[in-house]
């Protein structure tokens, strides 16, 4: 008879704990859904940061943003004392509308990326193309001093 206590016990614990189990699931279930309703708030707050791709070949350097759905006169490219600013905005969707969105998760307004390039490059070689939301920037490098063999006179 003990021994049927015992699995008595054992099966009560085990319930017990998948009971805690499960008050702490739903515990952290509505800290989530509070933390996800305070943190979706306007969709402006969050600092829009687009991801750049930076390569480098023997002859260039090469800097690709992602900027899909930002207007090609709203992108604007500096190269200023060795540091090319790149600069822009992507307006948010404005609708008559808005009850029926249930999450804003992209980010909008304006951004501002700068990357301090090597001395190897040109500032006057800098071209920028757009095209299907990327933006490409390449620098052409410096043209370096090949070496170069002097012949010695030898006075007679």
């Amino acid at each position: 008879m003990q021994l049927d206590l015992m699995e008595v016990q054992e099966t009560m614990l085990i319930r017990r704990n998948f009971d805690d189990f499960t008050a702490l699931s739903n515990a952290f279930r509505n800290f989530d859904r509070l933390f996800s309703h305070f943190a979706e708030g306007d969709a402006t707050a969050t600092p829009w940061v687009p991801p750049v791709d930076i390569v480098e070949t023997g002859n260039d350097l090469t800097v690709k943003a992602d900027l899909p759905a930002v207007k090609p006169e709203d992108i604007e490219v500096k190269f200023e004392d060795g540091t090319l600013i790149i600069r822009g905005k992507r307006e948010f969707e404005k609708k008559e509308d808005v009850s029926g969105y249930h999450r804003i998760e992209r980010s909008y307004g304006s951004f501002v990326r700068a990357f301090t390039l090597p001395d190897s490059v040109d500032p006057e070689k800098v071209n920028a193309d757009y095209h299907d939301g990327v933006l490409t920037v390449t620098v052409g490098k410096k043209e370096i001093a090949k070496p170069r063999s002097v012949k010695v006179n030898v006075a007679a």
